[in-house]
Order: structure tokens, then sequence, then C-alpha cells
């Protein structure tokens, strides 16, 4: 499938900032099923743009801004040809747990099989693993096992983007029992790091097709879980949707869970609040490309525990980060 991808991020400031700095996770991941045809970032005000590698692989953007200014728009354009992978087998042996605990993958997976960030252990998490009776699915083999959380993680969990943000803990979906792709993809992680399954998050974007029955949003960026069997590799799995990743997914970057690997993060200089806007289109390339459609307005920076003081330059605030949904 081939498909354009418009990603539209803008930060309005109620008064002049002196300067911003950014990184992005934008472009598309080469290989794993997906070929990145071209990717183009856009800054106004114009800035030079430099770029990394980071721990994970991840393409990684940098820029700064050090004039002035009272809006900052970020525009990221993106041709990607996906294939369809390979069906999975219906079920494994249980010595697929055995496998699980060798050094080799424990070594191999280190970073992925720990705690962190959004993705922990709470008493909140424990509570829900004892009413869904998640322990007993350690009865099956691993593949079917984690099938089954991505099953039980969808018909539980109500989509609702008005519930969680960026920063929420995965406490607040859990309790309220709804939540976004971003909520779903670490209560599914941390449950598999538990089971001793490594698993890591996901960012992209998702061709959405209602009539598959997608309920995520189709003017947002779009977050997964991939876990690490040794008989398959990472293998996609979908709780917001209820699927297997497939030829629909454009993934951008891996981490261990959403702080890694935000589709932007920066600060600003300047004591003001700021407002972001962030449109997504995904289409099909014989389509033409246009504007997203909408600019979906996020929450403004100036609620409690969004802001952080930087210790030079002046007042430095974080920007706003874009939650996936």
């Amino acid at each position: 499938m081939l498909l354009e991808i418009r990603h539209v991020t803008q930060y309005q400031y109620d008064v002049p900032v002196r300067e911003s700095v950014m990184e992005v996770w934008m472009q598309p991941q080469k290989g794993s099923g997906q070929r990145l045809i071209s990717f183009d970032l856009e800054v106004e005000p114009a800035a030079q743009l430099f770029s990394y590698a980071d721990t994970f692989g991840n393409a990684v953007y940098h820029f700064d801004v050090p004039q002035p200014h009272d809006r900052l728009t970020i525009v990221a354009h993106s041709a990607v040809e996906t294939q369809a992978p390979q069906p999975l087998p219906e079920a494994l042996d249980n010595g697929e747990w055995d496998r699980l605990r060798s050094d080799f993958v424990r070594g191999e997976c280190f970073d992925f099989l720990r705690p962190h960030g959004f993705v922990h252990p709470s008493a909140a998490l424990l509570a829900f693993m004892e009413q869904r009776h998640i322990a007993s699915l350690r009865a099956r083999d691993p593949l079917t096992a984690v099938r089954e959380l991505n099953r039980i993680i969808y018909d539980t969990f109500a989509y609702d983007q008005a519930v969680t943000d960026a920063d929420s803990p995965i406490d607040h979906a859990l309790e309220a029992r709804s939540g976004v792709c971003q909520d779903f993809a670490h209560i599914m992680i941390a449950i598999c790091r538990q089971w001793g399954v490594p698993a890591r998050y996901v960012s992209g974007y998702l061709f959405t097709d209602r009539k598959s029955g997608d309920r995520s949003a189709t003017d947002a960026t779009h977050a997964w879980v991939e876990v690490f069997l040794p008989s398959t590799r990472w293998i996609g799995f979908d709780p917001t949707n209820h699927s297997e990743t497939g030829e629909r997914h454009v993934a951008a970057a891996i981490g261990r869970d959403y702080g890694d690997v935000p589709p932007s993060r920066g600060v600003y200089k300047g004591d003001t609040d700021s407002q972001l806007s962030v449109g997504v289109s995904v289409r099909k390339a014989k389509a033409a490309l246009t504007e997203p459609e909408f600019m979906r307005l996020q929450q403004s920076t100036s609620r409690t525990g969004s802001r952080r003081r930087g210790p030079v330059g002046g007042v430095s605030f974080d920007q706003q980060q874009q939650q996936q949904q």
C-alpha cells in the first residue's frame, strides 16, 4: 500500500517568545515491512535542521528558533510503501515460555523487559489484572496469551479522547476504563513485561478504515505495541482497534514508552502560555495530498504541572506534547 502522510503541528503563544528548541520523531522507519520513499520537514519560522539516530535507531530531527516569534509551525510530509506481514501461526508451543527466559532474550531485549516511565506496575493495574483473570492467560502459549490480552484491553476500555492527556499515568485510564491508544499501549506493555515478554512502544500513523472497525482518531498520530517472541521475532498488536499490525500501520519510532518517542518535544523561553494544534492526514498515494481537514486543538500549557522553569536565559517552559490517539 502506497501512503502519503501530512502531519502539521502548530504552537501558538499568547505573546512572542524569545526562543524555541525542538526535537521531532516524525520520519517513518525504513524496513520492517515498509519502504520510506520520501520525507520532508518544514519549519516556520525558518530554522536550520539537524538530525541524529537515538538509542533505538530512530531518526530524530532537532532545531532552534533563536528569534522572537508568536507561532511555531512544523509540517512533516512522508511517502511510504507498506507491505502486509506474513501471517502468524495460530499458536506456538508452551516451550516458548522457556525460550523467553533464555540469556539471549534477556540480554537482547533488556530495555523492553523493565518498568520505565509510564510503564510500571501499580495497584490499579494489578486490580485490573485480577478482575479480568489476566494471570490465567499464562496457561496458554505466549502468542495466544498476547492475542487474548489484546482483545481484553479492546473489550474493557472505551475509546474516549477526553479522559487522559499526553502525560497521564496509566492509572487514569485504568480507573476510568477509557482512554486512547497511548494509554492502551502502555497498559498492554506493562502486563507483557510482567509476564517476561519483551514489549516496546511504537509511535506512528494509521490509515484508518472504519469498515474494519477502527475506532482510533483519523486526525492524530497513532501508537501500538510490538512484542518479541523467539519464534516470531518482533510482531505488532494494536489494542485500540483489536488487530495485529498490518499494511495500514506506519511505524515512525520505537521506544520503551511514549516518553522516549513523542512526535514532538521541546522548550521555549518566555513567560507566556502556549496552545497546541495538531492535524494529521494519511491517504492512499493515488489520492491528492491535501491539508488535514482541521487542526485538532490540544490543551493549553497553562494547566497545572505542564510548565517547568529553566535554569538559564530567562524563563523556559516545556512545550506541550501531543497525545497519541
